[in-house]
């Protein structure tokens, strides 16, 4: 169960991908200058939708990006930390790190810490893996690097320790599943010529009816949004109508990661 104190946990969570959502795929796109401009939305015009949006309803959220897009779109970060948002680690270039070798995972890692320090002033708390999974190595990495959760597996609805070796830490893990992510029913490009996209009202259909079921089973809801979509004219009001959906209910805690995780922390710890 989830067992926050301040109501049903509901996470806003974007990841910022910009352009390293295609060069990340293969380095040659980036001499695709109209498929990277599809990433460049995300940064130019997507985000302040968001921004806007977030702050009409004076929510904080939680965005999970890359350490390049970090370095390269200080004007975004700014901006996010102004409204006190969290800034998350989402890898450093985007790789996958299933395909990285130890040295060069380590790598992603450090350079995605010490960009969002310079930013933030401080390390990320949060990590969510760029191509939606881990190596065999990357939970012992997320404990050694002092991360206080993590937001990656599909297996549950609840928060649960995240474990290495078989055996718990106290990172958070905070599950998120595909069918609660904007990209499987938005994302579409020429070079992913299998994805159709879905009409905005049936996305918040399905939205609402998560929310609605895993409110009354107590568990909790991430959303995994990205403003290169989500962002989009026609699809905004799917997020403004999970949101107002969400406050509707009167028990629910909008909230950022990193705030919910602590939450959550000591119960799990307990065995709650």
């Amino acid at each position: 169960m989830a067992l926050a104190t301040r109501g049903f946990p509901l996470l806003l969570t974007f990841e910022l991908d910009a352009e390293t959502i295609w060069t990340a795929r293969d380095p040659a796109y980036a001499a695709r200058p109209v498929l990277m401009s599809q990433g460049a939305y995300g940064w130019k015009i997507g985000i302040w939708r968001v921004i806007d949006l977030l702050r009409r309803y004076a929510l904080q959220a939680t965005f999970f990006v890359p350490g390049i897009v970090v370095e390269q779109r200080p004007q975004v970060i700014e901006a996010l930390l102004r409204d006190g948002h969290e800034i998350a680690h989402h890898g450093h270039t985007h790789a996958a790190v299933e395909t990285l070798t130890e040295a060069a995972e380590r790598a992603e890692m450090e350079h995605g810490i010490a960009a969002i320090r310079r930013a933030t002033g401080a390390p990320p708390r949060g990590y969510r893996s760029p191509s939606g999974e881990l190596s065999r190595r990357t939970p012992a990495l997320l404990r050694d690097y002092g991360f206080g959760y993590a937001s990656n597996f599909r297996d549950d609805d609840s928060a649960y320790l995240l474990e290495v070796a078989g055996a718990p830490t106290d990172i958070v893990e905070l599950p998120c599943r595909a069918v609660m992510d904007d990209a499987t029913f938005f994302e579409h490009a020429p070079v992913l010529p299998d994805r159709v996209m879905q009409p905005p009202a049936a996305v918040l259909d399905v939205w609402t009816s998560e929310l609605d079921t895993l409110e009354a089973e107590d568990r909790l809801m991430v959303l995994t949004l990205h403003p290169a979509l989500i962002g989009q004219p026609s699809r905004l009001p799917v997020l403004d109508g999970i949101i107002q959906h969400a406050l509707s209910t009167g028990d629910v805690w909008i909230g950022r990661c990193d705030e919910i995780s602590d939450d959550l922390r000591p119960r799990l710890l307990a065995g709650g």
